[in-house]
């Protein structure tokens, strides 16, 4: 997949019908514990590695994800997160 900039990553995440778009960045290592949120989430990834864990259903399969990958997380479901050496950008879209 081609990368893409900041601006047309936004645009792209848009246009898949989320009305909150913006880009973030987690430092090398960054984790987030088990959470929800109220509505689907999606992340598309720009650069470094994303990798997430879903502890209610399979707690020991993480799955992780390098630039070009688009996650979606639905509404209410648990999941873990940690980011990769590198740290990860990515466009979040809620």
């Amino acid at each position: 997949m081609t990368s893409l900039s900041r601006q047309d990553a936004e645009a792209q995440v848009r246009s898949w019908g989320f009305p909150t778009v913006y880009t973030w960045t987690d430092g090398p290592n960054a984790h987030y514990p088990p959470h929800q949120h109220g509505g689907l989430t999606t992340h598309l990834i720009l650069s470094g590695e994303f990798t997430v864990c879903y502890p209610e259903d399979d707690p020991g399969k993480k799955e992780t994800f390098g630039p070009g990958a688009r996650i979606d997380v639905p509404a209410g479901k648990v999941h873990e997160v940690w980011m990769g050496k590198q740290g990860c950008t990515y466009v979040i879209g809620e």
